[in-house]
């Protein structure tokens, strides 16, 4: 079964959200990359070309967009053209909405900038929607975000449960799989969001 969710704000927000932590991490190599090379080496057990250690980056973007990235710590890989993440925050704030996505990991391909966040994903808007995965996966080329893992969206007392998300930039959102819908009283609410920097 498939549910279509007949909203192109819900997909916005998962599209923009993965949009703009390829961005960031984008600005992460460029930026802060180099500057990390002319550091002192730490003796380490990692094969990654250079590791930042409390990312933190915030920036204007067009139309009156803030963004805000934190994370304890990022590894390039030159030879494999990775980026990893570790505990990954990005906080967007709109003119009219702000929200949250966060991550216990995170992974740029460098070359095609398919981004993968994976552990405990959450993205949360100050209009109530609240989405909950394992892995949230980012095709640059096809401008698609999805997850094959289990999904839950919480949205103004009503719990939809599937096994999967596909969303497109332009189309509708779809919860794959065997879907459940909880409306009313039935419907659990989620924990609040962590407050920023506190542990998740």
């Amino acid at each position: 079964m498939v549910l279509k969710l007949h909203t192109q704000r819900f997909s916005r927000f998962i599209l923009v959200g993965v949009v703009l932590f390829v961005a960031v991490m984008a600005t992460v190599l460029v930026v802060r990359g180099r500057a990390a090379r002319t550091q002192k080496a730490e003796v380490i057990s990692t094969k990654a070309e250079y590791r930042i250690k409390q990312v933190h980056l915030q920036e204007e973007a067009r139309g009156g967009v803030r963004w805000q990235l934190e994370a304890d710590q990022a590894e390039a890989y030159e030879q494999s053209g990775k980026t990893t993440l570790r505990k990954v925050r990005i906080r967007i704030e709109e003119p009219e909405r702000s929200w949250t996505v966060t991550g216990d990991e995170g992974e740029l391909a460098q070359g095609t900038k398919d981004v993968e966040i994976r552990g405990n994903v959450v993205l949360i808007s100050s209009d109530g929607l609240r989405l909950e995965t394992a892995r949230l996966r980012w095709d640059a080329a096809r401008r698609r975000a999805w997850s094959d893992d289990p999904v839950t969206v919480f949205r103004r007392g009503a719990v939809v449960r599937g096994q999967g998300l596909e969303a497109r930039v332009g189309e509708q959102t779809e919860i794959k799989g065997r879907v459940r819908a909880t409306l009313g009283k039935g419907a659990v609410e989620p924990p609040a969001a962590p407050a920023p920097g506190a542990p998740r």
